[in-house]
């Protein structure tokens, strides 16, 4: 019996929360333990489309209990919209299956503005950021000025805490020439919606000892992908939280000692979704097809996503940060029209070819992909169950790339349904 970590080992979108979702048939219990309503899930079961942005993916399963950790930065607004979402689609959503950390940091109005004040003055030099006020959310909770779910008891207290928030933000809004935010109308909204909030609050450190204890089998879910993260990904083009997987025990209070599998979810091409470095990055007709076969649009923003051929130097990179143990390759079927597919090998920069990608990130804008082409195996996998079913030069592509990250493909996803999975590996009970 195993507690296993889901992250993304490229920049996010890599289909993790199908994964999730079929992994926590499994697990007992799925815990969200960092980012915020920035990032997206999309979940078909049985023709239902499920999108979800805070709820952790495990909520559209019977008998699953639900957390979000003290990593998470929670819109309280948008969260109350989402489980009336997903209520809505015949989904049970009470306190006895989702947890939320009392310790959690709240995203309030004037953090989405100050995230739209700041992309707005950055101009080219944007961070291609959602505008949902996840950046500076976490600013405050760095900052040690943030309102966290547990203000939201006292209005005495939630009165003297945005006092203090509020007078570092109106500085701010002052020195950029934009009207003071007014404290009260928040106030008031915060008590209005308290309730509702706090009936799922409880101490989530305590709560996962509870379930380790009772040997509840506990699925940690990340947001984004590894080369997002703020200390490892594309600096500064990165979100605002830890996304490697050893965040799951920061994010969620619990030991590192915790975690017994780490599953990289990976596609089995690139994308990327906003401003950055994109080695692999392909503008041509390829290009707008793995978009279009994809459907690669946010769950959260619809903005079109970035899309090439698969970089296994950046993959590779991310395996060894972030300590992955198997690989759950996911969109195999989107190749299936191609007549040569490639895998990035290297990089070139100066003339001198290189194995990883470096950290500035003007060497980062500068790399040449160095490709190794595999021929396409033109015909449809949509819907294999089982890998001697793939066609040979899929085979071929998957074990090549499976050596070279030097990482085990544990599952392989040939469709967006839940059932359509290879599975090679399974982390939970093997």
């Amino acid at each position: 019996m195993k507690n296993v970590v889901v992250v993304g080992s490229q920049w996010g979108d890599e289909g993790k929360g199908k994964i999730v979702d079929w992994l926590s048939s499994e697990a007992d219990v799925v815990v969200r333990f960092q980012g915020g309503h920035n990032a997206g899930h999309t979940l078909v079961i049985d023709g239902i489309t499920y999108k979800l942005r805070l709820l952790p993916s495990g909520i559209v399963r019977k008998d699953k209990i639900s957390v979000i950790g003290n990593g998470v930065v929670i819109d309280p607004w948008a969260l109350l919209e989402e489980i009336e979402e997903i209520k809505s689609k015949g989904v049970t959503i009470n306190e006895k299956n989702l947890i939320i950390s009392e310790s959690a940091t709240l995203i309030l109005p004037f953090h989405k503005e100050m995230d739209e004040i700041r992309e707005d003055a950055a101009g080219n030099s944007k961070i291609g950021t959602t505008r949902r006020g996840i950046g500076p959310a976490y600013e405050d909770k760095v900052g040690r000025r943030s309102i966290r779910i547990m203000d939201l008891i006292s209005e005495t207290n939630l009165n003297s805490r945005l006092d203090n928030v509020l007078s570092h933000h109106n500085a701010i809004r002052k020195g950029l020439n934009k009207p003071l935010f007014n404290k009260e109308k928040l106030l008031e909204d915060l008590l209005k919606l308290a309730p509702h909030i706090l009936q799922f609050s409880q101490p989530v450190w305590k709560k996962i000892d509870q379930f380790k204890l009772s040997g509840k089998k506990i699925l940690f879910e990340g947001a984004q992908g590894i080369l997002l993260d703020v200390d490892h990904g594309t600096y500064p083009y990165v979100t605002s939280s830890n996304t490697v997987a050893s965040s799951a025990a920061t994010g969620s209070g619990c030991g590192p000692n915790s975690i017994n599998y780490v599953l990289g979810i990976t596609k089995a091409y690139t994308t990327r979704v906003g401003e950055g470095p994109f080695p692999t990055e392909l503008t041509d007709k390829i290009g707008e097809l793995l978009g279009t076969r994809g459907k690669e649009f946010g769950t959260v923003t619809s903005r079109k996503r970035r899309c090439g051929w698969f970089d296994g130097v950046l993959v590779r990179q991310t395996i060894k940060i972030s300590g992955i143990d198997g690989i759950a390759l996911t969109k195999l079927d989107v190749l299936d029209e191609l007549d040569q597919i490639k895998i990035c090998v290297a990089y070139e920069i100066n003339g001198k070819e290189i194995d990883y990608l470096p950290a500035a990130v003007t060497d980062q804008l500068k790399v040449k992909p160095i490709y190794k082409t595999y021929q396409g195996w033109k015909t449809s996998t949509v819907g294999c169950k089982n890998f001697n079913d793939l066609p040979e030069n899929a085979k071929i592509y998957i074990r090549d790339l499976e050596k070279f990250i030097e990482a085990k493909i544990s599952s392989i996803s040939t469709s967006p349904e839940r059932n359509d999975t290879i599975l090679v590996y399974d982390p939970f009970n093997n």
